[in-house]
């Protein structure tokens, strides 16, 4: 974590000294920034890792958590460990498998975690343990399109660790308490459960608790 959290800093310090931050990276080049569009506009995947992930952003009016927009991080079936198997009532299996989300400010510095639910990204559901398997495996080690992005999304995703796992398995709780309370709807594809864990985050006090427990095992 502490070597991430060098590598995520890195990246930020780079890219602010030509005055450039992390979202404008993802943006560069495509024009108009539109809700909902993916940006790149294909995605970015590491062919090797199996990584994928986009930038999007919602209308304002319609997340409960607002952002300027977000990083949907993903595993691909191409990358997912041998052995692991999705929970069989989400239909196709072949989809990647949603890890994370990173919502960023207008000014490119991260502000908050968040998981969703199926219909939302469209993804291959599997149970918390095996998509807290999977962590390690995110890694984009590609130029496209940003080396100093790639490099630090894939550090976010080790330096805030504990926040995500935390995450992924408040996500399996709060499906499996919505299924309870509504027998006869489908949790997965029901359109009023999008975000199923939020955590605000921040790298600089992520950065001062990792000092306090290097500080503590000295």
């Amino acid at each position: 974590m502490t070597e991430a959290a060098v590598r995520a800093v890195e990246c930020v310090r780079v890219l602010s000294k030509g005055s450039q931050n992390l979202v404008g990276e993802v943006l560069r080049g495509c024009g108009e920034f539109t809700e909902w569009e993916h940006y790149p506009p294909d995605d970015v995947y590491d062919g090797e890792t199996h990584s994928q992930y986009f930038f999007h952003a919602h209308p304002p009016d319609e997340r409960s958590d607002p952002d300027y927009g977000h990083f949907h991080t993903f595993l691909t079936r191409a990358g997912i460990p041998d052995g692991i198997r999705p929970v069989t009532q989400t239909g196709a299996h072949d989809r990647p498998c949603h890890l994370v989300a990173i919502s960023m400010t207008r000014e490119g510095m991260p502000e908050r975690l968040f998981t969703a639910n199926r219909w939302v990204t469209g993804e291959t559901w599997y149970a918390a343990s095996d998509v807290i398997a999977m962590l390690d495996r995110f890694n984009m080690d590609l130029a496209y399109p940003s080396w100093p992005l790639n490099q630090w999304l894939s550090a976010m995703l080790v330096l805030f660790r504990p926040q995500i796992e935390w995450l992924v398995r408040e996500r399996d709780a709060v499906v499996a308490d919505w299924q309870r309370k509504f027998p006869d709807r489908d949790a997965f594809e029901d359109r009023e459960l999008e975000v199923t864990s939020t955590l605000p985050i921040s790298l600089a006090s992520q950065i001062e608790w990792l000092d306090r427990q290097a500080a503590a095992h000295a």
